[in-house]
C-alpha cells in the first residue's frame, strides 16, 4: 500500500468508516464468491447469488457507517447549538449503560447547566445595568487608548449628551484626562456642562475580551460638604451663643442692678461693698469669656508642626514634672527618638496628664506613662492612664467644648487629637477594661 501523497486530501471520517466496513467484509465475499464460482449449478443462479452477496456486502457497510456517523452528526448540531448560545436542544441518548449514551446524557447536562448558567449571567447583567443606570455616581469606562467604552445615564446627564455621542471620544476631549490619571488626586475641582463642583475620584482597572482597561467614577462632594460645613456652623452658634449668654446674661443684670443702685438719691451704707462685689462678679465673667474665646482661637489657629528631632524619654519626663498635684508614675519604654514638633508634642502630652491627674484626684488613685513600639517598629504607642472614676460616655469627648469638668473649657482633647493628626498620627481614649479609670492611647510615626 502506497503513501498518499504530500498535499493530497484526506478522506473524510464517513469515507473511511464506509472503506473499514467494505474491507472487513471484503474477505467473506471474496470466498463467498469463489466457492459460488466452483458451484455446479447453473449460471443464472450462480449470478444471482453473487448479486446478492454483493448487495448484502454493501448494505452492511451502509449501514455500518450510519451508525457511527449519524450519533457524531448528532453530537455537532448540538455542540453548534451551544455554540450559537442556543441550550434548547437535547439529544434522545438510548441509555447510559454504553458509551454513545453516557456522551449524549454528558452533552444534555452540559446543556442544561450552559443554560443555567447564561440565564444567570443574563440577570447579573440585567442586575448591573439597571443599578447603573439608577445610581446618582458617574461611571466611566476607558480602553487602553483612553477611548470612553461605557457611560452611564449619570455620566449622560454630567456631560450633557448622549451616549451615542460620547462612546469612543478620548479622556482629553471629554476633560476627563486630569481625573484618569492613576496617582492623581482623589479629589477634584471640575466643570462640567451638568455640574461644577468638587468631585471625588475613584479610580480602577479591569479586563474585557483580554484587554486591560480603566474604571473612573466621580461623585458630588458639593452637597455633602456644604451640608456638613451648615451643620458646623450652626453647631459653632449653638455653642457660641450658649457661652456668650451664660456670660452676657449676668453682666446684663448686674449692672442693671449697679446703674439703678447709683441712680438713687439715698445709698445705703454698704452699697460701695455692694458695688465691689458686682463688679467683681462682672470682671469675673468677663475674664471667663475671655478665656473661652482665646481656647477657641488656639482651637481653629493650629499652626503645621515644625519637626525636629525630639527624644521620647525626655518629652515624657517634662510633662510629667510639670503636674504638681500628684506624683506621676513612669514606666520607661524604648529610649526611642522621633520627629515631631516638639512644642506641640509637649503640650499633647501635657493635656493628656492634666486629664489623668483631674480624673484621679477624685479617687485619690494615681497616673501611669508607658511607651512601647509596634511590631513593625515605626509607630510609637503611648499611653496615659489613671485611676479614677473612668469616662460615663464617650462618644462626645472630642466634640469642641463638650467638657465633664466644671473648670475646664472643652478644647483639650480636640487640640490634642489634632495635634496627633497633624503628625499623623491618631488619640483615642476608653475605659480601663480590667480596672477602674480611663485610657489614653497615643499613636504616632517615628518618621513623618
Amino acid at each position: 500500500m502506497t503513501a498518499p501523497r504530500a498535499g493530497a486530501p484526506r478522506p473524510s471520517h464517513e469515507r473511511r468508516v464506509l472503506l473499514l466496513a467494505l474491507a472487513g467484509g471484503l474477505p467473506g465475499v471474496v470466498v463467498a464468491l469463489g466457492l459460488l464460482l466452483a458451484d455446479p449449478h447453473s449460471s443464472q443462479v450462480r449470478w444471482t447469488l453473487g448479486t446478492f452477496v454483493v448487495v448484502l456486502w454493501w448494505s452492511f457497510a451502509f449501514a455500518v457507517r450510519s451508525t457511527v456517523v449519524r450519533p457524531l452528526q448528532t453530537l455537532a448540531n448540538l455542540l453548534a447549538a451551544m455554540r450559537e448560545e442556543d441550550f434548547s436542544f437535547r439529544a434522545r441518548a438510548p441509555g447510559r449503560d454504553d458509551a454513545l449514551g453516557g456522551a449524549m446524557a454528558e452533552v444534555n447536562a452540559l446543556a442544561a447547566t450552559l443554560r443555567e448558567q447564561r440565564l444567570g449571567a443574563l440577570e447579573a447583567t440585567a442586575l448591573l445595568r439597571k443599578v447603573m443606570e439608577e445610581i446618582d455616581v458617574a461611571v466611566f469606562a476607558f480602553d487602553g487608548g483612553q477611548r470612553l467604552r461605557l457611560v452611564n445615564r449619570a455620566a449622560e446627564r454630567l456631560l450633557g449628551r448622549p451616549a451615542e455621542q460620547l462612546l469612543s471620544r478620548g479622556a482629553d476631549e471629554l476633560r476627563l484626562a486630569d481625573a484618569l490619571k492613576e496617582d492623581g488626586p482623589p479629589v477634584l475641582d471640575l466643570a462640567f456642562p451638568g455640574g461644577s463642583g468638587r468631585w471625588e475620584a475613584r479610580r480602577g482597572t479591569f479586563r474585557q475580551g483580554g484587554l486591560p482597561h480603566r474604571l473612573l467614577v466621580l461623585s458630588n462632594l458639593s452637597r455633602a460638604l456644604r451640608d456638613e460645613e451648615r451643620q458646623a456652623w450652626q453647631r459653632l452658634i449653638r455653642v457660641l451663643g450658649h457661652e456668650l449668654n451664660n456670660s452676657l446674661a449676668p453682666i446684663c443684670s448686674i449692672a442693671e442692678s449697679l446703674a439703678s443702685l447709683m441712680a438713687r438719691g439715698d445709698h445705703p451704707r454698704d452699697w460701695e461693698e455692694d458695688m465691689r462685689r458686682g463688679l467683681a462678679v462682672i470682671g469675673a465673667r468677663a475674664d471667663s469669656l475671655s478665656r473661652f474665646m482665646e481656647a477657641y482661637s488656639r482651637l481653629a489657629r493650629l499652626p503645621p508642626p515644625q519637626r525636629r528631632r525630639v527624644s521620647v524619654p525626655e518629652a515624657v519626663e517634662r510633662a510629667a514634672r510639670i503636674e504638681t498635684r500628684l506624683h506621676v508614675e513612669l514606666r520607661p519604654g524604648p529610649p526611642v527618638s522621633m520627629r515631631a514638633d516638639p512644642d506641640q508634642l509637649e503640650q499633647l502630652l501635657i493635656n493628656l496628664v492634666r486629664n489623668a491627674a483631674d480624673a484621679a484626684s477624685e479617687t485619690g488613685g494615681g497616673v501611669r506613662i508607658l511607651w512601647a513600639l509596634d511590631r513593625s517598629a515605626r509607630h510609637l504607642e503611648l499611653c496615659v492612664e489613671d485611676d479614677g472614676p473612668g469616662l460615663p460616655q464617650t462618644a462626645n469627648l472630642f466634640v469642641p467644648f463638650f467638657t465633664t469638668n466644671p473648670q475646664g473649657s472643652g478644647t483639650g482633647l480636640v487640640l490634642s487629637r489634632q495635634i496627633a493628626e497633624a503628625h499623623g498620627g491618631s488619640l483615642s481614649l476608653e475605659n480601663r477594661p480590667s480596672a477602674s479609670g480611663c485610657r489614653a492611647t497615643l499613636r504616632l510615626p517615628l518618621q513623618p
